[in-house]
């Protein structure tokens, strides 16, 4: 058989407060659902129509711990994970269910709460449980930064490029040849 692809990546707001639990084995699960909300023109009418879809994630060990610690109802979220689909007795009404879930692999914060974050912070899990902390990235370089760096020693690009140095020609002045 061969072997098939599933990824799942989602963003949106959380619907409720996560839900923590331990299994009998002492393991830490979290249940939250992500509210994903879509707006889309109706041919017909013209009139804008919307639509929210509520996903259902579980997070084990590691980032079970970060949903209890850091989210609550209306954050948002970005997951990152993989569709499971199980089968259970339910023993309330005797009957056999379906459960279709996303497994979540990563869950990236995408605010703090606070106005002054501007920041993402990401978790990530693999499966043996071993987990790890992704530092907010900025790829963006101040203009205070590019002079120290063309300073140092051994640096002899002239990369980052500061455009303050091309005499009034920006990215958008150059003649293309064709």
């Amino acid at each position: 058989m061969a072997r098939g692809y599933n990824r799942v990546v989602l963003m949106g707001n959380l619907a409720r407060d996560p839900d923590v639990r331990f299994t009998p084995s002492k393991q830490k699960v979290a249940r939250i659902t992500v509210a994903i909300g879509r707006q889309w023109k109706n041919k017909a009418t013209g009139e804008l129509q919307s639509h929210t879809d509520f996903v259902n994630v579980v997070a084990w060990s590691f980032l079970a711990d970060l949903c209890e610690r850091y989210l609550k109802k209306g954050r948002p979220v970005l997951v990152e994970g993989r569709i499971s689909v199980r089968d259970f007795d339910d023993v309330k009404t005797g009957q056999h269910r379906w459960v279709t879930e996303v497994v979540a692999d990563n869950i990236v914060l995408l605010s703090s709460g606070r106005r002054d974050d501007e920041g993402q912070t990401g978790y990530s899990s693999d499966q043996g449980g071993q987990s790890s902390y992704r530092q907010p990235s900025s790829d963006a370089v101040t203009p205070g930064d590019m002079g120290s760096l063309r300073e140092e020693e051994g640096f002899v690009d002239e990369f980052p490029l500061d455009f303050s140095e091309m005499n009034g020609e920006g990215p958008g002045d150059v003649d293309i040849p064709f």
